[in-house]
């Protein structure tokens, strides 16, 4: 644990508490001495176009590096250009500039450390698909050479010694043409092939081209192959995928001739969620599924035996979920099945919201020997991670699961540096969730990731994402409980065990009865065990914030709506722009014999736009520059008398470029103060003001929580050290029987966020403080 404190929280009170050893139980299997993939940084592509075009889409999607490991060329579709990145110190990436081309790269290899060979589409129709190869000299980043590939490419892979360069032209499909009543069917010609370009010395102008004919192979689409990705080993034989034709070529590149070909095949899938409801439920079947791959990968070092490695990222016909090995006659050697579902599912990174179509689209898939340890990496399009297997034989053996930029398109290994790179064809300019390439090195030391992860029950992983409020049960050590938010129609409750490393959710309790609806966003636990969640309610009103009393079965025993004033006040609104934001937190304020009060943390503040109802909005404060309340409340229900009040809450002051401030939860801690996180709404290298606050009751005597009431620390160190793309929502806190403190990010269920949760051990909470006290 990083020698850091809560020492800018609070002089006195919550001290120090970073300082405490926390939970020192490993994973099973895992080992300090064992070595992992740790990510060590992330490099925002934007970077790379100048602060003057944030606000252009710029992306990474193949990624190539020279030879010695020090740059790194990529492809940005949308920006029309390759972009370079110097790595020299892979801890800190530094923008190197880009090059512009006249079309869209689709794919980039690097020969030596001198060329980058980029295939562009420069295609006007479907129809009358065109190409070409552009050869850029990285040292001065002038174009030195142009071929004309005939059609449109798509995958580029040069040969280990360098003599050849192979490239798909794949002459894609028009997707809304129907063939024989199937959308997007084959053929639809010209046929694609595979180019082969003879490197014949430093002269691009002596280079030249032949094509190999890949018609009459398929049993699907024969006359239409589109093949899809080349890889080359070291006997100069290019393996390629025809994606849809769900087939695979191995092509001798000397005598330019396919010596092998054979159908990818199908699967039948057993325990998988087809079915897109918003409940991640892995008990459907799906029959005979072709496999169609996309990215494909020798394995194996020096001249053999190989296998081959697939992405099984499925398409025309669907898409199998998964990876396979083959060896060179075509026999299936492994096939993961349902196992990559299941890995998504038990790191809470599963796409629920793509179950019918291809679920995590597995798309991109590398082979690398790191000293003498054979690795393979699958990544996941849909569920944005990485899984990391190590080679037995012919026999994957699960190793890791590494988070991933938004929609990884690329992988690259890096063996002679350790390194491993991923690449994120995913953008939301200005101020979203950026485009990104991650770099992860292989290290001594137990992963550090993931944080958090569920257990097993009768072999299926307890599913979860999206986690939003925590509480400490205060029945048992090392125990708390977690919900969910509206990314799942069905609501429940996590118990997490928070002693093993990672965190492990042990139980899942769903919520029975009620009105349904839910949007729960904090949870409590009330002096006579039942517990109770806040439900964010929506602007209009059709999903209300509600306060949702269950007992620990999840049975509904009541529901708690906001008083018919407030009620009134924001159906006379016309303005709704902030009355979406509501119940975020809530927690336990004790009374005198077993009796207590729920405090609720509103999010974002509401301003009223009748004047009868001035009186009850959240502008008190005055308005932000985006005529937003620079104060929100913090709710006191009296279960006993069924009674509302409120105390103002200060905001902190709007960052630059932020559109809201607002609070994400609110807890109790041992001293019988409250810790509430405070954060604003951007992410990743924007992101400017995520803090946990702790306030006392007694500083509400004037109704107002004021910025010199509240104690900050700040989460933003903590939240980077991961090194990766910083999530908005740190949405979670909670202090454990034991003192122990955790936060916990929401993941928005996958759903255009990556997948990754940060759950933050920030420390003992009790122990520090009476450290402090004792100086």
């Amino acid at each position: 644990m990083r020698d850091k404190s809560f020492r800018t929280l609070l002089p006195g009170m919550l001290a120090a508490s970073i300082l405490a050893v926390g939970p020192t139980v490993q994973e099973a299997g895992a080992s300090f001495f064992d070595t992992h993939f740790q990510r060590i940084a992330t490099f925002a592509n934007y970077k790379n176009n100048g602060s003057e075009n944030l606000d252009r889409e710029t992306v990474s999607e193949i990624v190539a590096a020279t030879k010695d490991g020090v740059t790194l060329v990529y492809t940005d579709s949308p920006g029309q250009q390759i972009g370079f990145v110097n790595i020299r110190n892979p801890r800190r990436p530094m923008a190197a500039g880009v090059v512009a081309l006249d079309g869209e790269p689709t794919s980039v290899d690097v020969l030596g450390n001198r060329f980058a060979l980029v295939a562009v589409n420069t295609s006007e129709s479907y129809t009358a698909p065109s190409g070409k190869l552009v050869v850029v000299d990285i040292s001065t980043r002038a174009i030195v050479g142009t071929i004309d590939l005939g059609g449109q490419p798509d995958s580029i892979k040069i040969s280990p010694d360098g003599k050849y360069a192979a490239i798909a032209i794949e002459n894609e499909r028009d997707e809304d043409v129907t063939i024989d009543g199937v959308e997007g069917g084959l053929p639809q010609l010209p046929a694609g092939y595979l180019t082969i370009i003879d490197i014949r010395g430093t002269d691009p102008g002596n280079w030249t081209r032949r094509d190999v004919p890949l018609t009459g192979l398929a049993c699907n689409g024969s006359d239409d192959p589109e093949p899809e990705f080349v890889d080359i080993n070291a006997n100069n034989e290019a393996v390629v995928s025809l994606q849809e034709n769900n087939h695979i070529a191995i092509v001798n590149l000397a005598t330019g001739k396919v010596t092998k070909d054979f159908s990818a095949g199908s699967v039948t899938l057993q325990g998988v969620d087809a079915t897109e409801d918003k409940v991640i439920s892995q008990t459907e079947t799906l029959s005979d599924i072709a496999r169609e791959p996309d990215a494909v990968a020798w394995v194996g070092q020096g001249r053999g035996p190989f296998l081959l490695a697939t992405a099984n990222e499925g398409d025309l016909f669907g898409g199998s979920r998964g990876f396979s090995l083959f060896n060179r006659q075509g026999k299936v050697a492994f096939d993961s099945g349902t196992s990559l579902e299941k890995l998504a599912v038990q790191h809470g990174h599963y796409p629920e919201s793509r179950s019918e179509n291809k679920g995590t689209e597995p798309e991109a898939i590398e082979y690398g020997r790191y000293r003498q340890d054979d690795y393979l990496f699958v990544g996941s399009e849909r569920g944005s991670f990485v899984a990391v297997y190590t080679m037995i034989g012919a026999k994957p053996i699960f190793k890791q699961l590494l988070p991933a930029p938004l929609a990884p398109e690329g992988l690259l290994a890096i063996p002679s540096r350790n390194l491993l790179i991923a690449t994120g064809e995913s953008d939301d300019p200005s101020y979203g969730v950026r485009s990104t390439i991650m770099i992860y090195q292989l290290q001594k030391g137990a992963a550090e990731y993931p944080q958090i992860k569920s257990a097993k029950v009768d072999g299926q992983p307890i599913p979860w994402s999206a986690l939003s409020g925590m509480v400490g049960d205060d029945s048992k050590a090392n125990r708390v409980l977690a919900v969910w938010d509206s990314a799942f129609s069905q609501s429940g409750i996590l118990t997490m065990n928070t002693a093993t490393r990672p965190a492990l959710i042990t139980q899942s309790t769903m919520i029975k009865g009620g009105s349904g609806n839910y949007d729960p966003e904090g949870i409590a636990i009330a002096p006579d065990e039942t517990l109770w969640i806040a439900s964010e309610g929506n602007k209009s009103d059709s999903r209300p914030n509600r306060l949702v009393q269950v007992d620990r079965s999840g049975n509904v025993v009541q529901e708690v709506g906001l008083p018919a004033e407030i009620l009134a006040c924001r159906q006379a609104t016309q303005n709704t722009a902030t009355l979406g934001s509501g119940f975020e937190g809530v927690s336990i304020l004790p009374g005198d014999d077993g009796r207590y009060k729920l405090l609720v943390a509103q999010q974002r503040g509401w301003d009223y736009t009748t004047s009868d109802c001035e009186d009850l909005d959240d502008d008190a404060g005055g308005l932000n520059v985006n005529n937003e309340p620079n104060n929100t409340r913090i709710w006191i229900y009296d279960p006993s008398n069924k009674s509302w009040e409120h105390i103002a809450w200060e905001l902190a002051d709007l960052p630059a470029n932020a559109s809201w401030m607002g609070l994400s939860e609110i807890t109790r801690t041992p001293d019988g103060a409250y810790l509430v996180i405070e954060r604003d709404n951007l992410t990743g290298d924007f992101a400017a003001s995520k803090k946990l606050v702790r306030f006392e009751m007694a500083a509400a005597n004037d109704d107002l929580i004021s910025a010199s009431d509240k104690k900050f620390f700040d989460l933003l160190p903590e939240m980077k050290a991961s090194h990766g793309w910083i999530s908005d929502k740190i949405e979670g806190v909670a202090v454990t029987k034991d003192n122990h403190v955790f936060a916990v990010t929401d993941n928005d269920g996958v759903e255009d966020w990556s997948g990754e949760t940060q759950f933050l051990d920030l420390g003992d909470y009790e122990s520090a403080k009476q450290k402090k006290k004792k100086k």
